[in-house]
């Protein structure tokens, strides 16, 4: 692939930050957007623009087809089974509240448990521990290896007869943890217990096949694969979609309302009610199907090989510490800290050479507790990113380095 070439796909890339080139390594926060993406909103606006579902005009019946398009192609990117299974969210935390609320009230009683585990984006706890709070169930954690990855010994441990959700995330936001998603579903479905994935940094990255995984549940967001912000996919079985209740009610998602009761539609509108992101959905199908002229193993090879690089860079300077596994365990991205340097002051002045780097605790709070740091900062990378930049970033960490250490 030609690196410098996709690099033009991304006019944000041009841009100077502090009179420096920009160099973008926050992709795990949010990626970047490609022009195609951006042209396949504005056309919608300036083209088609109306809502879906509701009426028979033209414009309507165009903005219905592209937003069930988009549809069609989420259900192909990930293999899923029947394009009923893909319900559109506001992004995998919404997709994530979802399913612990409508399916974890359905299956979850007092005495249950779920399995969690501690490198998990509080995304994929706060919302099973109010579940467990109304439900009066138990929060069993999955403990951490000394690498920051999971024993699967360590998985059977967790799961008993008592567990009914397994909540895990595909690969970590701070770790860069790939976790083993197919055998810890076996192992759960073992034990007649459901598995649930926030596969928000695995989506983008590597080829997904949810049948294949045989996950129950899986929520992405659209913002991190190219898209754009405000739209997620929940994947669900169909079977277990069905049996769930809508949280959202209103306009779209209804069959039939009477004066006291109302009944719902089919999946999966019956969860997506009142006006949907309509716009988003068109845009993920543009940012699909840039990543398919990409290829997602392409993409894949590219990032393994940055980390490592980088990995390699990083590893050689002198007070630096760096969580989690080894470079050939990771996925696209390297958190650290640097001795003597608040996270927070480093992301300063690496943003005054025009970096952008993540740092705080990244929504992982009990992750940073396992850590024993407070805060750390966070490269990652994607794409358009290259070896040049890495060597760019170090130096900057070097210099960065130096200035803290100089005694004034």
């Amino acid at each position: 692939m030609d690196i410098n070439k996709i690099r033009q796909d991304f006019p944000i890339l041009g841009e100077q930050v502090n009179g420096k080139d920009l160099i973008y390594l926050d992709t795990s926060a949010t990626s970047q957007t490609p022009l195609k993406v951006i042209e396949a909103m504005n056309d919608y606006y300036r083209e088609y623009n109306s809502n879906v579902h509701r009426g028979v005009h033209t414009l309507g019946t165009k903005a219905t087809d592209a937003y069930e398009k988009a549809r069609m192609n989420v259900r192909s990117f990930i293999n899923a089974k029947r394009f009923e299974e893909i319900v559109y969210t506001r992004g995998t935390t919404a997709a994530i509240n979802l399913v612990a609320r409508s399916f974890g009230d359905l299956v979850i009683e007092s005495g249950d448990e779920i399995v969690v585990n501690e490198m998990e984006h509080h995304a994929n706890i706060v919302p099973w521990q109010e579940l467990a709070k109304r439900k009066g169930a138990k929060l069993v954690f999955i403990p951490l290896e000394e690498n920051g990855t999971i024993a699967l010994d360590s998985v059977k441990d967790a799961i008993s007869a008592k567990t009914k959700i397994v909540a895990i995330t595909h690969v970590s936001n701070v770790l860069g943890t790939v976790n083993d998603i197919k055998s810890i579903a076996e192992i759960a479905h073992a034990h007649d217990a459901y598995i649930s994935v926030d596969g928000a940094q695995a989506v983008p990255h590597m080829a997904v096949d949810v049948q294949d995984l045989d996950v129950d549940f899986y929520a992405f967001s659209g913002h991190k694969m190219l898209g754009p912000t405000g739209i997620g996919i929940l994947y669900g079985k169909a079977e277990l979609l069905d049996k769930m209740e809508p949280i959202e009610y209103g306009g779209d998602m209804i069959d039939y309302v009477y004066k006291t009761e109302s009944t719902w539609t089919d999946l999966p509108v019956k969860f997506e009610a009142g006006t949907p992101m309509i716009a988003e959905a068109v845009g993920l199908n543009a940012a699909i199907d840039y990543i398919n002229e990409l290829g997602i193993d392409n993409i894949y090879q590219h990032e393994k090989e940055l980390v490592a690089y980088a990995y390699d860079k990083m590893s050689a300077i002198e007070g630096i510490e760096i969580y989690g596994p080894g470079k050939d365990q990771r996925a696209g991205l390297i958190t650290f800290n640097l001795e003597g340097v608040h996270p927070h002051d480093l992301a300063t002045a690496l943003d005054s050479e025009g970096i952008a780097v993540r740092a705080g605790h990244h929504c992982a709070q009990p992750l940073m507790k396992w850590c024993k740091a407070s805060s750390t900062a966070r490269a990652s990378f994607y794409i358009y990113n290259t070896i040049e930049e890495i060597d760019q970033f170090i130096e900057s960490l070097e210099k960065t380095k130096e200035f803290f250490s100089y005694e004034f």
